[in-house]
C-alpha cells in the first residue's frame, strides 16, 4: 500500500497493492495492521455504497459533531471527480478544497478525516464505496452549496445533476460567520 500526503494535513490518497493474472486481480481495500503501520488509526464502523450516473453530483455533505465522520472513499466501477473541503478551524488550510480523481482502474482511495465537506461527480456511471468512522445520524447531517464562490471548484462537467436537498444547502459564509 503506497500512502501519499496532500497539501491539506490527514487528508491521504492510498493506492493499494493489487494483484494481476490472467483470472483478474485481487487487492486489500481495508486492512487494519497495514493501515496502522502508515500512521491511519481510523476506527470504521460503517460502510455505505452508492451508484450514480454520470452525471450526478452529491455533496458537499458533513456531520456535526458528536457525529462527524472520518470516511475512506474509493470507486468499485466508473470514475468520479471527489472533493474534499477543510471545515477545521483550527487549520491552515481551512476552506481549502483537494479534488483527486477516482478510478477504479486505478483503485485508489482518499482518507478524509473529521472535519471535512465531501462530495463527487460521477464522470461515468459509478458504484461509491465510502467507510465511515461513524454512525450517519439525520439530525446532525448538514451541507455546503456545491458550487459555493468561496471555493471555485472545477467539478469538471457542466450542469451536473443534483438533488433538490442539495440545490439548498447554505454556502460557507453563511454556515461559518
Amino acid at each position: 500500500m503506497e500512502v501519499r500526503e496532500t497539501f491539506i494535513e490527514g487528508l491521504l490518497e492510498i493506492y493499494p497493492r493489487i494483484f494481476k493474472d490472467e483470472r483478474g486481480f485481487f487487492l486489500e481495500t481495508f486492512n487494519k495492521v497495514a493501515f496502522e503501520k502508515a500512521g491511519i488509526k481510523t476506527a470504521f464502523v460503517q460502510d455505505n455504497q452508492s451508484f450514480s450516473t454520470k452525471g450526478v453530483l452529491r455533496g458537499l455533505h458533513f456531520q456535526n459533531p458528536p457525529f462527524a465522520q472520518a470516511k475512506l472513499v474509493s470507486v468499485i466501477s466508473g470514475k468520479v471527480l471527489d472533493v474534499a473541503v477543510d471545515l477545521r478551524k483550527n487549520s491552515s488550510t481551512f476552506g481549502k478544497h483537494l479534488a483527486v480523481l477516482l478510478e477504479a482502474e486505478k483503485r485508489n482511495m482518499l482518507l478524509i478525516p473529521e472535519g471535512f465537506a465531501h462530495g463527487f461527480v460521477a464522470l461515468e456511471d459509478s458504484v461509491f464505496s465510502y467507510k465511515c468512522s461513524n454512525l450517519y445520524n439525520k439530525d446532525s447531517e448538514s451541507g455546503i452549496i456545491w458550487n459555493d464562490k468561496a471555493f471555485n471548484i472545477d467539478w469538471e462537467y457542466k450542469n451536473p445533476l443534483i438533488s433538490e436537498k442539495d440545490l439548498i444547502l447554505p454556502t460557507f459564509a453563511e454556515l461559518y460567520k
